[in-house]
């Protein structure tokens, strides 16, 4: 008769699928926020400046051949560049060895294309399969640390470190990604910025994100996903 009522976890159940819900859409309507910026402010801008050269070109094409040519190739430069923006924007979307070859082969290309060198530790046994859209997130979780500790910690070796936890007494399993660097720290959330998109995709998951990162570093960054 001192425990706690069947309908009082109930209700705590419904705060956190509320709570985990709404920091889900606060999270996707972040990066769709951003990446309709970042679309609008490069390719989109270079692409309209492409377009008024082809037509500048169009009419000096008779009168001054050699302007024409000119404006021909800051087009072509205008292309080239519009479509690396493009490349880069894309890498925001699930890239194709996550969706054919799973979670651990997609983090290992990621840490053999690291803009720092990372090292790489697995635990998950071979053959597990994980949900596609917990793959998914999880993978961008990773990204979005690594950039964080490449871009702003002055990192120059990152470890990261997946593995599954199984919690038998919940019957749940857990999917722990872990991100540590030895820059120099003194990472925090605050609105609007990365650590903090970073915290409501977790929570959008159900999940839980831990921040270490006193002055001097290291940062550790570890997420635990259902």
């Amino acid at each position: 008769m001192l425990g706690a009522f069947r309908s009082d976890g109930l209700r705590q159940q419904v705060s956190d699928l509320s709570a985990s819900r709404s920091a889900a859409v606060a999270a996707e309507g972040t990066a769709l926020r951003r990446l309709e910026r970042d679309i609008h402010d490069g390719p989109q801008q270079r692409l309209v400046r492409m377009q008024m050269d082809l037509a500048a070109a169009d009419r000096q094409l008779d009168a001054d051949p050699e302007h024409a040519r000119r404006l021909i190739g800051e087009a072509l430069t205008q292309s080239k560049e519009a479509l690396d923006e493009l490349r880069a924007l894309s890498r925001g979307f699930a890239p194709p060895i996550l969706l054919d070859r799973g979670l651990v082969a997609a983090l290992e290309s990621l840490a053999a294309r690291g803009a720092v060198p990372i090292r790489f530790h697995s635990s998950v046994p071979a053959g597990t399969e994980l949900p596609q859209e917990l793959e998914r997130n999880a993978y961008f979780i990773v990204a979005e640390a690594v950039a964080n500790a490449a871009k702003h910690a002055s990192a120059t070796q990152v470890d990261l470190t997946v593995a599954l936890r199984r919690v038998p007494e919940a019957d749940r399993t857990w999917l722990d990604l872990t991100v540590a660097d030895d820059g120099r720290g003194g990472a925090a959330v605050e609105p609007g910025h990365g650590l903090a998109n970073l915290r409501e995709r977790v929570l959008g998951l159900g999940g839980a994100l831990d921040i270490t990162s006193p002055a001097g570093g290291p940062t550790v960054i570890a997420a635990h996903l259902p």
